[in-house]
């Protein structure tokens, strides 16, 4: 009996194996297809909007589990043709696997447009750093767009146990004078807002601080959470507008002028 049961259960993994539907670790960092996203998305974002007085973007996030309404999205966002870029505000994998950053990046590639992913707490899970950082690039990086910058931000700090700076307040820093006469107006961008469990909160007000130093600071943008919302955190007057994940199928559109900016919440 334990023979017949042994040569069952040899067969099985042979015909599996024969079917590919075992290719390697899920957590091995093999990457098929485009890497380094982010930085080929930014160098079209910045050419396209260098000379424009005028900038409107999307802010999204959470796609980790939601694959049909991801790209029910980018199939709404392609009917528009009014967008400059889309910036993913984290958490495009649930557990961390290689193959979920890899099926969130077809599906997003699918925009009409360029698009930027920050990283986000289940991002980091397993091996996701280092496959975030294969597939879109550094955790921490900035572009911009018109005179605006955008600084994209790693603020998932429970996920380094105060291992590595989170957030890297060296980054912040440089990045208030980095190209400093080629924008007077920044957004600043991260998956976790001041104020959440999983931010460092003993330097909450020191990020702050280190946020409302940057050239015409405009708001700051924020996703994890799950529900769309918006709050002056620190009671100064800096807005944080934070995504819904792709389950509830709404994303913001902000434009920015001279004069100021607006924002809209579309439903999908």
């Amino acid at each position: 009996m334990r023979r017949t049961y042994f040569l069952l259960l040899l067969s099985c993994l042979w015909l599996v194996a024969g079917c590919d539907l075992i290719d390697y670790h899920p957590y091995d960092v093999r990457i098929e297809g485009e890497t380094d996203v982010n930085a080929h998305h930014i160098a079209e974002i910045e050419a396209a909007c260098r000379d424009k007085e005028t900038i409107r973007f999307i802010t999204m996030g959470d796609s980790q589990r939601w694959y049909d309404e991801t790209e029910d999205f980018v199939n709404h966002v392609n009917q528009r043709d009014d967008i400059d870029f889309v910036i993913h505000g984290g958490d495009m994998s649930d557990f961390g696997l290689t193959d979920e950053f890899l099926w969130q990046r077809d599906i997003m590639n699918g925009l009409r447009v360029p698009y930027v992913a920050l990283i986000g707490n289940h991002d980091c899970l397993g091996t996701g750093e280092d496959t975030y950082r294969a597939v879109f690039g550094n955790p921490n990086f900035s572009f911009i767009a018109g005179r605006v910058k955008f600084v994209c931000l790693n603020t998932n700090a429970i996920e380094y146990d105060y291992s590595t700076p989170v957030p890297d307040f060296e980054f912040i820093e440089n990045e208030q004078t980095a190209r400093a006469d080629e924008f007077d107006k920044t957004v600043v961008c991260m998956h976790i807002r001041p104020g959440c469990d999983e931010f460092n909160n003993n330097v909450d007000r020191v990020f702050q601080h280190y946020v409302t130093s940057y050239p015409g600071l405009q708001f700051c943008t924020a996703a994890h959470e799950h529900r769309l919302f918006e709050e002056d955190l620190f009671g100064d007057g800096v807005m944080y507008y934070m995504s819904d994940c792709m389950k509830h199928r709404s994303y913001y559109i902000f434009t920015i002028t001279p004069d100021g900016y607006e924002k809209e919440i579309v439903h999908f």
